[in-house]
């Protein structure tokens, strides 16, 4: 980790889930950050962080991991450039060891959590609702998924994790979606619950059914098609868009 002082960031326009601050509260922030470069699979910060700093991902991919209930660390989502989520309230007599792991070369900016909230603070009630979801990121949505997986079928949930990475790493080609972010089978894998083989198996099958396409080493989504699937299997669309 090569940390630096800056005032100069001019790109946090860019990051979706802090967009809606105005041109002067991201001046603010730009100032207020402190930059570090995280080579790939260093750990970004864990439960052993101070829960007073939020962490912005400027550029990159990360992703969030947990223990298992076997011991093994577990990959539980992936995280695009943008504030990423904090941890959940810790659990009684539970311990999850989550921690945030660059997946590429990432910078990042740390900044005090409460340096944050009065920057920006003075928004609409709306924004300062979004900025609490941002910064607490979609557990539910994490949440809501692993109670729909009990009941799924391994096809199923495949089609459902697809649907969730076509949102947040998706970018319109025709009528579909393409993956920017390369779906690696042993990722897709971690997060259904299944093993690499029988996801390489049931990705050939969604292709078969015209659901996904490739095109070398990214997936195309036909999310359309997808929610069709899905919709005809009852799983109960929750959010705009969205399956969970």
């Amino acid at each position: 980790m090569h940390p630096v002082r800056t005032s100069g960031i001019r790109n946090l326009q860019g990051l979706k889930n802090i967009a809606w601050l105005t041109a002067h509260q991201l001046e603010r922030l730009s100032n207020a950050l402190t930059v570090s470069t995280m080579e790939k699979r260093a750990i970004i910060f864990d439960e052993k962080y101070s829960p007073d700093f939020a962490y912005i991902l400027l550029a990159g991919v990360a992703r969030i991991t947990c223990r298992n209930r076997k011991g093994q660390r577990t990959l539980v989502t992936m995280v695009a450039p943008g504030l990423i989520p904090g941890f959940p309230p810790p659990v009684p007599g539970i311990s999850y060891s989550f921690r945030c792991e660059a997946v590429t070369v990432c910078r990042t900016g740390t900044v005090d959590l409460g340096s944050f909230v009065k920057i920006s603070l003075g928004v609409a009630s709306a924004d300062f609702k979004r900025l609490a979801a941002s910064y607490m990121g979609r557990w539910d949505l994490v949440q809501l998924r692993c109670a729909n997986f009990m009941s799924c079928t391994l096809e199923e949930r495949l089609a459902l994790i697809l649907l969730e990475l076509s949102e947040n790493f998706g970018v319109p080609d025709g009528k579909a979606v393409r993956l920017t972010l390369a779906a690696r089978h042993q990722d897709l894998a971690e997060l259904v619950g299944a093993t690499r083989p029988r996801i390489t198996e049931y990705l050939s099958l969604l292709e078969r059914k015209h659901l996904i396409s490739r095109d070398k080493r990214q997936l195309i989504v036909y999310r359309d098609q997808l929610q069709s699937f899905l919709e005809q299997t009852h799983i109960p669309a929750i959010g705009a868009g969205t399956v969970v």
